[in-house]
């Protein structure tokens, strides 16, 4: 047991009234000391409990909490109880809040708010039940949140007590270069049910060699019919070597920006001929599938597009009257076989696009 030297003003002067012997005997307190939970035995010679507060060293502050009070006299074996005010900071799962509390505790402190948060599984800063700092505290909790992992397409369910996104891809192992993509941003508080994805970016450089397409210009030529072409010069492709800045995300390509190109190959032009010729009625032809039409007029009629044989049906395609009428034959003619092939063909496309081929018996020869 401490025996305190010192003695109070009020102690001095009941020693000189009784006698230094007496009086001394009857200061002298054992006492116990019970500060912010933690007791200890102490004597000391007092009046009051704020002479035994003194003698242990203990200074009182604004808010300390004393029981009995300080003025009150001490008796031999009373019990002083001292709780220290102390500011505390909670940052519950990113939101903060102070306080001013005689707690002694962490687990004190929670019990004293409206909505305290439950501990189970949490993350915590201090132990609960570690004494609290006179000179202030901050602490820390998380409490387990589950969310998904989307990590470069592939998606996982977790329980964490990371604060932060950032804490969170840490406590996952999931390291970062400069070009990945997260989302949300990493400082970010993690909230239940939050989905964090993770994008794996690499961009880099790609050099290849690739077609560079030829141009084609077109000339009119009065001696063929309209929408007939002759290729008077075959286009070529030319050659070119290229460099890409190439961005890879999760694996595929997201974009591809050029950097550079060099030619090695200049394209050669295509030039076609473009006919301008139409019927004498001035309607205009379409050679639309004008192979394909040869292909049935052979089989239909062995390509005579003149032909008629009496049997109702005329020409290379063998309309007969009811069906060239109504597809506009005599825009050209009065019968079929009286028209030219490509105005013969023009009709076929008309009826073609009402009926496709179904009309034609040799259509298998399409």
């Amino acid at each position: 047991m401490k025996i305190a030297t010192g003695v109070s003003a009020g102690a001095l002067v009941l020693a000189t009234l009784l006698g230094c012997g007496a009086a001394m005997t009857a200061l002298y307190k054992d006492v116990t000391i019970d500060v912010d939970g933690k007791s200890s035995r102490y004597g000391a010679f007092a009046l009051t409990v704020a002479d035994v507060l003194a003698a242990k060293g203990i200074a009182l502050r604004a808010g300390d909490i004393v029981t009995p009070s300080a003025a009150a006299p001490v008796m031999d074996g009373d019990t002083i109880q001292v709780s220290f005010a102390k500011q505390v900071t909670l940052d519950i799962d990113g939101q903060t809040q102070t306080l001013t509390t005689n707690a002694a505790n962490l687990a004190t402190v929670l019990g004293q708010l409206d909505d305290p948060p439950k501990l189970d599984g949490a993350k915590v800063s201090v132990d609960s039940s570690a004494q609290l700092a006179r000179g202030g505290n901050m602490i820390v909790i998380t409490t387990p949140k589950k969310v998904t992992l989307n990590l470069a397409g592939d998606k996982d369910k977790v329980t964490t007590t990371a604060l932060t996104v950032a804490d969170f891809l840490t406590e996952q192992g999931v390291l970062l270069d400069d070009d990945d993509d997260v989302t949300p941003a990493e400082t970010t508080v993690i909230e239940k049910g939050m989905t964090v994805k993770v994008d794996r970016v690499d961009v880099g450089e790609v050099t290849v060699t690739e077609e560079v397409p030829y141009e084609t210009t077109k000339k009119k030529n009065a001696s063929l019919w309209i929408s007939e072409t002759v290729v008077e010069k075959k286009g070529q492709v030319g050659k070119a070597k290229r460099t890409y800045l190439v961005t890879k995300t999760n694996g595929k390509e997201t974009d591809r920006k050029l950097l550079s190109e060099t030619v090695l190959e200049e394209p050669v032009t295509e030039v076609l001929q473009v006919g301008t010729k139409q019927s004498s009625s001035g309607t205009k032809l379409n050679l639309a599938r004008a192979a394909m039409w040869d292909r049935i007029a052979k089989c239909e009629s062995g390509n005579r597009w003149h032909i008629n044989t009496g049997n109702g049906y005329y020409g290379g395609l063998q309309f007969n009257l009811q069906s060239w009428i109504a597809n506009g034959g005599r825009d050209f003619a009065a019968y079929p076989h009286q028209a030219t092939r490509e105005e013969q063909i023009t009709v076929a496309n008309r009826y073609y696009a009402k009926a496709g081929l179904k009309p034609w018996g040799c259509r298998h020869a399409a």
